[in-house]
Order: structure tokens, then sequence, then C-alpha cells
């Protein structure tokens, strides 16, 4: 019995020393090396502070701030610890309720608009938590956004177009906007 604890033992001890030391300290290493933005959590600045993650949503609903999807996280809008989607299907009156009331508030806030509301405006994610939204989503907001901040609509559209992402491979996805990095960059336009 002595002679199967010692190599037992001994490989125990080699194989935490490999998959629980060594291994995690070079993927680490490697992905501090190769990718540091990532691997830090793809944190956005804002005025010398970190304003967030651009993997993550963030709740805008100042008029002036560009508006991402609806959080299905609760009771806290892009908890990621509570990240899934409401699960409710498109006849479910809780659902069309929430819609109509968020339809509502866009209206609200840009009353002149009477272009049709994207529907990723209105509606979650899967996640709950996505940072994107698609371009005609951001477009929607753009004289919303250009009458508070006293910007010109073309430049507005002008760092919408800037902060657009293209498909992934060039085939996967569709074109988004991370909301978070647009308005960072517009809280640094100079009129306000």
């Amino acid at each position: 019995m002595k002679d199967l604890i010692r190599p037992a033992l001994s490989l125990f001890v080699g194989l935490s020393l490999v998959t629980g030391l060594a291994y995690p300290l070079a993927v680490t290493g490697a992905a501090q090396w190769l990718f540091p933005h990532q691997a830090n959590g793809s944190l956005v600045s804002a005025n010398g502070q970190v304003a967030g993650s651009e993997l993550i949503g963030q709740a805008f609903s100042d008029p002036g701030h560009f508006w991402g999807r609806p959080s299905a996280t609760a009771p806290m809008p892009y908890n990621a610890m509570a990240s899934g989607g409401s699960n409710q299907g498109p006849l479910n009156p809780a659902l069309q309720e929430a819609v109509r009331a968020r339809v509502a508030a866009l209206r609200a806030a840009d009353p002149g608009n009477a272009a049709p509301v994207p529907v990723d405006l209105v509606t979650a994610s899967a996640s709950g938590l996505d940072p994107h939204v698609s371009v005609a989503a951001a477009l929607y907001q753009v004289p919303r956004v250009a009458r508070v901040r006293r910007l010109a609509p073309q430049d507005v559209s002008a760092l919408v177009e800037r902060h657009t992402e293209g498909r992934l491979l060039s085939v996967l996805g569709e074109p988004r906007v991370n909301v978070l990095a647009l308005n960072a960059d517009l809280d640094r336009s100079p009129a306000r």
C-alpha cells in the first residue's frame, strides 16, 4: 500500500503544479503580451476614469446620450451576475406591454421623430447585457442626440459611422455600434 501512495502523491503534486500554476501563468502571460486590452476586460475610459467595458452594456437614459438595448437582468440592469434573457415570447402580454412602454419612452424623448423604432431599442438580447445596437438603432437616435447637445446632425452621424463595427471576418453577424464607446467619444465633443 505504501508503494502506491508515494507515486499517487507525486503525480497529484506534479499535475497540480502544471495545471494549477504553470498553465494559468503561461496563458495569462501570453494574453497580457498578445492581447493586453482584451485580457484586462476591454475597458473604456472617459475623462481619465474607467467608464465600463466594451463587452457589457450600460444604462443610458439621458436624452443627450445614445441609448442601448434594454437589459433583461433584474433588479439591476446590465448585471453580469444575472445574465440571461427574459424568456418571454412575442405573444407574452408582459413583453408586449414592455415594448409599448419602451416605444412610448423613445417617442417622448424625441417627439418629432416619426421613423419606425428599430426593434433592438425595445427588446433585450438573449444575455440581457448586449453592449451594441444596430446601425439603424444608432441612426434613429441621431436627431435627438444632436438637438439636445446642440450639434449638427451630420457630425453626430459621422460619429456613428466612425464607431460602426463591421461583420466578423466580413461574413458573420451584422454591422453594429458599441454604445459605450460611442457615448464616450460623444462626451469628448466640444458642444453640450
